[in-house]
């Protein structure tokens, strides 16, 4: 463990999705006066720094997808030894879908201090305009490129009942929206939001068969995919249904606690009930 003491802070700063004046107050101070700036772009940084008018005393690393493994170790030793470290990346928050969960956990293990300069979000931005419902919604990030583990990813989420948000690659937008209208009908609601905040903004409201037509023209810019859940319905309670469902929450990579927790809850029925069904087929066969 490290002396909380003599440790150094990780900032994780949200930086704007799009306009610059989006960006917190606060996030100019702690870029100047950083010790260290683990940044995604050093030249977005630069931009950045730029446009705020302001000038980094500190020394700026560079903290990407390709080097994130490597670098997590010599930045956490920066932090032991009492810097300030101020973590940005492109745009939005560290670690959502975007490097620094390595970081976050190696500081957190390690008992140092991890604080942020909350900031805009795609994901919250997006679901707040898409005019979709915002009372319990999922955060699923990037979808698998694959066509098949695309295909398998989206059927676990068929029955999902909160609002889903998915990031998307523009090339990537025409085949992911085709592929869920396959798994959860043309018809469901959905909203394409592309480039959020910025000057070509554009949300486009359908169902999701008529927005792949709509997106087999080619699309450009950052994407943000709102999907409505899928209807409530009344509890489930056949056997060979649940046993399948906590297969499929198991092979997308749930324990088997949180399967079968997952699973009583999409149901409606009590988790010992799962529970029973699991460990009475598993001793069967």
């Amino acid at each position: 463990m490290t002396d909380s003491e003599t440790a150094g802070v990780l900032v994780l700063a949200g930086t704007p999705i799009g306009r610059v004046e989006d960006a917190p107050p606060r996030l100019a101070r702690e870029l100047a006066e950083a010790d260290v700036i683990a940044a995604e772009d050093t030249r977005r940084l630069k931009r950045l720094t730029s446009d705020l008018g302001i000038e980094p005393a500190g020394r700026v690393i560079s903290y990407f997808e390709g080097n994130e493994q490597g670098r997590t170790p010599q930045l956490l030793e920066l932090l032991r030894a009492g810097d300030r470290v101020v973590l940005v990346t492109d745009a939005g928050m560290p670690s959502v879908s975007d490097p620094g969960y390595r970081l976050v956990a190696a500081a957190v293990e390690a008992g140092i201090e991890v604080t942020s300069v909350p900031g805009p979000s795609a994901v919250l931005t997006a679901l707040a305009v898409s005019g979709l419902p915002v009372d319990r919604f999922c955060f699923e990030g990037f979808l698998p490129r694959k066509p098949g583990e695309r295909s398998r990813r989206l059927a676990g989420l068929a029955s999902e009942s909160r609002t889903m948000v998915f990031f998307e690659a523009p090339h990537r937008t025409e085949a992911a929206l085709a592929a869920m209208a396959t798994a959860f009908g043309a018809d469901r609601a959905a909203a394409v939001c592309r480039e959020l905040t910025k000057t070509h903004e554009e949300v486009r409201r359908d169902g999701l068969g008529a927005l792949a037509a709509w997106a087999a023209d080619g699309i450009r810019g950052e994407v943000t995919i709102v999907v409505t859940g899928a209807p409530e319905s009344g509890p489930v309670d056949d056997p060979e249904t649940l046993v399948a469902w906590v297969a499929e929450e198991e092979l997308l990579g749930a324990t088997r606690k949180d399967a079968i927790a997952e699973v009583a809850r999409r149901a409606g029925v009590p988790k010992r009930e799962v529970y029973d069904l699991v460990h009475n087929k598993k001793a069967a066969r």
